[in-house]
């Protein structure tokens, strides 16, 4: 890499925004750094820290101009009510696509597995679930993110704006339970991705799944080969650890969004087991 490139992470005061912004200082680039809480460390070499809310069209603005990437992590991360979720997550991206648009930047956005957790796990021998048009949203938060991705594919579509939506699955140092053994995304192998992200010369929009090589993955085909990443971490090494750790909530477990499925359920009149063959 010739002249460091300049690259604004959002969310950077949460852990995956930290993690992101030591590996990226890392590799030579030089990072600006946005949240609304404080960066609980010491700045990464080539960092800047700057305090705004998402929410404020000016400041985003004035934040990523001349950024050639951002990375964006902020908003409600966790499952909330509709009126929590509503500025940040809606309000809040549509500023950071204007401002990636005005400033010729290509977007990385945090998406999740959220965004499509009422599709059913996929039982031994059955196929997984291909990224394209598969958006089953399991919460408000999940819808946020459903939104985020077609406001990428808008912004492609209208403006040009390059976009990778990652469907994060379960980004923690290591699986806590079963599910994750399909979900698991190690912080090694998304900081890999977030380079690659960052170097491919083209992206275009582009929906990837955010998990490690699982072979207990509940997910197929995505545009992982347009960024020439390929996960190296396996959640399989954490069997023996978290295999038989189960909610016990049938909702949960039948469904890939998990806990986040079973959070508010009231549909009546059939079990999870009957929707199963009803739920198309």
């Amino acid at each position: 890499m010739s002249a460091p490139k300049t690259v604004l992470i959002t969310g950077a005061s949460g852990n995956l925004g930290r993690m992101l912004a030591r590996e990226l200082s890392a590799r030579g680039y030089r990072l600006r750094l946005t949240d609304i809480k404080a960066f609980p460390e010491d700045l990464p070499a080539g960092a800047k820290f700057i305090t705004a809310e998402l929410g404020d069209e000016a400041d985003m603005l004035r934040i990523a101009d001349d950024c050639f990437a951002i990375l964006h992590l902020g908003g409600v991360s966790v499952d909330r009510p509709f009126e929590e979720v509503l500025d940040p997550n809606i309000r809040g991206l549509y500023h950071i696509y204007e401002a990636a648009r005005r400033a010729g930047a290509r977007v990385l956005f945090a998406s999740s597995n959220h965004a499509i957790g009422f599709h059913s796990r996929p039982g031994e021998g059955e196929p997984k679930l291909d990224a394209p048009g598969s958006f089953r949203p399991d919460s408000f938060y999940g819808l946020s993110k459903a939104y985020g991705e077609l406001m990428g594919r808008l912004y492609w579509d209208k403006h040009g704006v390059e976009n990778l939506n990652l469907r994060i699955g379960s980004c923690f140092p290591e699986p806590v339970d079963a599910r994750m053994l399909s979900t698991w995304l190690s912080f090694d192998d998304l900081a890999r991705l977030a380079a690659a992200f960052l170097e491919a010369p083209r992206i275009g929009h582009a929906v990837v799944w955010g998990a490690s090589n699982n072979p207990a993955s509940f997910w197929g085909v995505d545009h992982r080969d347009r960024i020439g990443w390929q996960p190296q971490d396996t959640a399989e090494a954490f069997r023996d650890k978290v295999g038989q750790i189960f909610s016990g909530n049938p909702v949960a477990e039948r469904y890939q969004g998990g806990s986040y499925c079973a959070n508010d359920y009231s549909r009546k009149g059939f079990s999870p087991r009957d929707a199963f063959s009803l739920e198309d």
